[in-house]
């Protein structure tokens, strides 16, 4: 390759990142695959969806495994005042999927300002569910119908992974998979 090696480096850097989410990717495959319905979304109710479950479920653990090199141990998924969430934890640190139902388009966007006001809001992501942000700790908030994906990677060394990968990106990898794969309620 020609270049400089800082920008060797970045390019390989970059085609791992996106072999990881290649790798994400198949998780849809599992049961959870997407579909091009336009049902409205449904309201919160007393267990959570399927698409809250997914987060934690098995299949999405070894893919997430898989694209990063390290090996998580899930803790038993929560589910509490309508949040769905678990525990990734690994030797040098841990990030938490959670999953918040709310019940109409209100209540979505004001939970999703408060995540914001909460955690600050570091920069805007462009093309992920309905709205999308990246924290100023470079974990990533999504919205999408009456739902709002937090990929807390606060946790996480400021590199992560094999080859090491910054925290933040790898909560924008793991946000875009899981909605890549949901479809609605």
């Amino acid at each position: 390759m020609k270049g400089s090696p800082r920008r060797v480096l970045a390019g390989i850097h970059i085609g791992v990142l996106v072999a990881a989410v290649a790798l994400l990717a198949s998780a849809c495959g599992n049961g959870a695959t997407a579909s091009l319905t336009t049902e409205a979304p449904l309201p919160a109710g007393p267990t959570p969806s399927t698409i809250a479950r997914m987060i934690c479920r098995f299949e999405a653990v070894q893919e997430i495994d898989s694209a990063f090199g390290q090996k998580a141990i899930v803790s038993a998924p929560t589910w509490a005042d309508h949040l769905y969430a678990c525990r990734y934890g690994y030797p040098a640190g841990s990030m938490v999927l959670s999953v918040k139902e709310l019940s109409s388009w209100g209540q979505t966007k004001a939970y999703f300002q408060q995540l914001a006001h909460q955690m600050g809001h570091a920069r805007t992501i462009q093309g992920l569910g309905q709205g999308a942000f990246q924290t100023t700790d470079g974990s990533m908030v999504v919205r999408k119908d009456w739902k709002v994906l937090l990929v807390d990677t606060s946790r996480l060394p400021a590199q992560f992974g094999r080859p090491p990968t910054t925290s933040g990106e790898v909560a924008v990898a793991v946000a875009d998979v899981i909605l890549g794969c949901w479809s609605g309620d």
